[in-house]
């Protein structure tokens, strides 16, 4: 099916202006690679999300859902398909008493702010993170001893088919980045976190600290994905990759970070060939120097899905 006849079948459910036609990923990415994809919705409501997601499956489109991009490596040849971004266009958020319900597109450094605007804490580890609520429920996000099993209640998820249920906390099955999301690939439409009561002055204390040990410890002045590789069981991924001596090292424009070696980094110039490879570098160095299996933490697209 031809990209104007794709944009033709939302353009009935969605607002023009929220469908663009050959939308470079790389403007969607904190990695800052990627090549284009077909189709890049931006829905405004859940409504338009459901629509969407329908299309979709009905026409058996290839599809991918995104945040604001922040765990995501796209291929240099783009994405053939359809890209739908849930982010500043669901990105609500209400507090009753000591609970937070957010839609899935507001970032988790939002939604800390907005805990301690009203005196809330437990939610202060993710303050840092540069994600949204979704993809902190898909991957049970984490920080400094925090993680979003430690507050969240239940989640209201969309299945393939556009049929709406709410999980609880149990039925989302939250483990060491993982959950029942990735398994059903369900959708998070928003989320309910319970707080507690806490004092201002000490939640802004502890959100600055945690912030500034960001600072000191993470490349954060490079484009990147984030940590890149998941905590292998009884190992730290940074420190086996710089007792392999790995520090630094690069493969064109992707290099592992001289500040944190548990990520890959971008000197401006990285190539999605670039970072692949040195992933798999990577990887196959750890293994054959300590018998450890890295897996990726971040999420890689390829041009066909």
């Amino acid at each position: 099916m031809e990209i104007n006849m794709i944009k033709d079948l939302f353009s009935t459910k969605i607002p023009n202006e929220n469908i663009l036609v050959d939308e470079p990923m790389k403007d969607h990415t904190s990695f800052k690679i990627g090549g284009t994809a077909d189709v890049f919705i931006t829905p405004t409501s859940t409504e338009e999300l459901v629509n969407a997601v329908q299309i979709c499956s009905k026409n058996q489109m290839n599809y991918y859902i995104i945040g604001n991009g922040s765990n995501l490596l796209v291929d240099d040849r783009g994405f053939r398909g359809v890209i739908i971004q849930i982010s500043k266009n669901l990105s609500h958020i209400e507090i009753e008493d000591t609970m937070i319900t957010a839609y899935s597109g507001a970032l988790l450094s939002k939604i800390a702010n907005t805990a301690l605007s009203h005196e809330l804490t437990g939610f202060e580890f993710a303050q840092g993170i540069p994600g949204t609520l979704g993809g902190a429920v898909v991957m049970n996000a984490g920080a400094y001893g925090g993680e979003l099993k430690d507050v969240i209640v239940d989640a209201e998820v969309m299945d393939q088919n556009g049929q709406i249920k709410i999980l609880t906390k149990d039925e989302l099955a939250l483990g060491y980045r993982t959950s029942c999301i990735q398994a059903n690939k369900y959708i998070v439409l928003r989320a309910r976190l319970r707080l507690e009561k806490g004092d201002k002055v000490k939640i802004l204390a502890t959100m600055k600290d945690l912030a500034e040990r960001r600072r000191d410890k993470q490349p954060l002045e490079m484009p990147s994905a984030g940590s890149t590789f998941k905590r292998p069981e009884g190992y730290f991924a940074g420190k086996l990759i710089m007792d392999a001596g790995l520090r630094g090292y690069k493969i064109g424009g992707a290099m592992v970070s001289e500040k944190h070696c548990g990520f890959v980094v971008s000197d401006g110039t990285a190539t999605f060939k670039d970072v692949q490879e040195l992933i798999n570098y990577v990887q196959r160095t750890v293994k054959e120097k300590f018998n450890v299996d890295l897996q990726p933490e971040i999420k890689i697209i390829g041009h066909l899905g």
